[in-house]
């Protein structure tokens, strides 16, 4: 007798010559599942099969072979900054503390609550620099945001729920993962209302941002668009409980030393008031700051109370500068000498060129960033002619240094004294 011929799929009705190939049953001969419905399936069973394991990882608190000490943490991030001890101490025993809280057992008692931070501190004094040297050490999924972009929903920029989308990457969308990773909000003090006073008008990039990241701080279930930028009803949606997620903000508060020296300056009353004014370091207004002053720059309370730690950052002096462009691992200095050094070349800079290069830094008042600016502008002349020649050495003296600058944007002004 001969064998029936296969006319469709009891599945999906597509008939045997559209498909790959047809799957018999096991129990009914007659009935075949064909290839595409079968593909179906298997997505459906490793979908379930990947939300149980999720599930089941919730349950467990996170296991970490070797946790880094405090002092361990800050070891590390003394090889790639220079100085900001006060700092280092913060985020070492933040970190620290964000491990511990993972590898807290469920059924305990007292439920350790998150301490987000935030740093103050001028332009090019390293808050960028710390959070990208943790990254480097850490065992937990860490990512590095910008606020400028995000503004209030409904309005052109990203949503709030967006920088979640970076910390899932980081995480390979692993949710279980990124729910217990840290985030590093870059410039949070651009999104400072414009005013002490309530806003009038929306403030969409300013309070409105504010506003929309409450939730976040604090801990709640956010649904996080896949890919990012704006939400629209037809996405699916990822669910994630960011009540495990470390927040730690930095930003530059230009001008918020008036608001710091205001303060102190009505807050001194009684008869030590010139004692009490003499103990004031007028060169570091920041190293009083408080979160009156950050409430006086323009942050909401509410958000000013969801961020606890509040630590600054001192600027940068002479010294300092001197110390950035040699002594870390990626100091300035040594990057150069690598790029060179691929060309076959050994570079040097003397002691009186790199003096010059740190007193024109302090003139612009561009912190450590400044630094790079002027080297690049004084080596550029020879990182084009050198690879075209045979010459094995270059020493980059101070004459060299004042040439370069004095033929660039960065001319210097010695020559060009003005008398009254």
């Amino acid at each position: 007798m001969a064998k029936k011929k296969v006319e469709s799929c009891a599945f999906c009705g597509r008939p045997a010559n559209q498909s790959e190939v047809m799957i018999p049953s096991g129990i009914n001969p007659e009935v075949y599942l064909c290839a595409e419905c079968a593909d179906a399936i298997h997505e459906i069973l490793n979908e379930f099969r990947g939300t149980d394991k999720e599930k089941k990882s919730h349950d467990t608190p996170a296991e970490f072979k070797e946790i880094p000490k405090p002092k361990e943490i800050c070891k590390f991030l003394d090889q790639y900054v220079i100085g900001q001890d006060s700092a280092k101490r913060y985020l070492s025993v933040a970190v620290y503390n964000h491990y511990k809280r993972l590898s807290q057992p469920k059924e305990d008692d007292v439920d350790i609550e998150k301490s987000n931070i935030i740093i103050v501190g001028p332009t090019g004094t390293g808050k960028t620099l710390l959070a990208k040297t943790i990254a480097r050490m850490l065992n937990v999924p860490f990512t590095i945001v910008d606020a400028t972009v995000l503004t209030q929903a409904g309005y052109v920029g990203e949503d709030i729920e967006s920088l979640l989308t970076r910390l899932l990457q980081a995480a390979d969308y692993d949710v279980a993962k990124a729910e217990r990773g840290i985030v590093f909000i870059d410039e949070i003090d651009k999104i400072a209302r414009k005013g002490d006073n309530p806003s009038i008008t929306r403030d969409v990039s300013g309070e409105g941002v504010q506003q929309g990241l409450l939730k976040l701080l604090e801990g709640s279930i956010v649904n996080v668009p896949p890919q990012g930028g704006r939400k629209h009803p037809e996405q699916r949606m990822i669910p994630v409980d960011t009540k495990n997620i470390l927040f730690i903000c930095g930003g530059a508060f230009d001008g918020i030393e008036r608001k710091i020296a205001q303060r102190l300056n009505t807050h001194v009353v009684g008869y030590s008031i010139d004692q009490a004014r003499q103990r004031i370091n007028r060169d570091n207004y920041l190293s009083y700051v408080a979160p009156q002053d950050l409430k006086s720059f323009g942050l909401i309370p509410e958000i000013i109370g969801r961020l606890p730690i509040l630590t600054h950052l001192d600027p940068l002096d002479r010294d300092a500068l001197r110390r950035v462009l040699t002594e870390p691992k990626n100091a300035i200095t040594r990057q150069y000498e690598k790029l060179f050094a691929m060309d076959g070349v050994k570079l040097k800079f003397e002691p009186e060129a790199l003096d010059m290069i740190v007193d024109k830094a302090i003139e612009y008042k561009l912190g450590a960033r400044g630094l790079r600016a002027i080297v690049e502008t004084v080596m550029i002349d020879s990182m084009f002619e050198l690879p075209s020649t045979t010459k094995k050495t270059f020493t980059v003296t101070a004459d060299y240094v004042l040439e370069k600058l004095q033929s660039s944007h960065y001319e210097l002004n010695k020559n060009l004294d003005i008398k009254e």
